[in-house]
């Protein structure tokens, strides 16, 4: 991941700014909230399972919802 996603996610303290960050990334308004609290669960089971700290699982998933986003707008605006 880029310098630019990985300074927003080391300053996380809460959902609230997971949330705009996912906002930030594409993520549509109406789903940031209940987004955030899934990403933030499964980053902590990440980091438990894989013995990896909580930041950097959550980069990790942060990478592939920015990877899915680009995505997805790229195949809306091709005609």
């Amino acid at each position: 991941m880029d310098n630019q996603a990985n300074a927003p996610c080391s300053k996380i303290k809460d959902l609230t700014q997971l949330a705009a960050l996912l906002g930030q990334f594409g993520c549509p308004p109406n789903k940031t909230d209940i987004l955030a609290a899934q990403l933030d669960k499964r980053a902590h089971q990440l980091a438990s399972l894989k013995g990896k700290p909580y930041e950097e699982s959550l980069m990790h998933l942060l990478r592939l919802m920015r990877q899915g986003w680009a995505a997805k707008d790229k195949g809306i605006s091709t005609p």
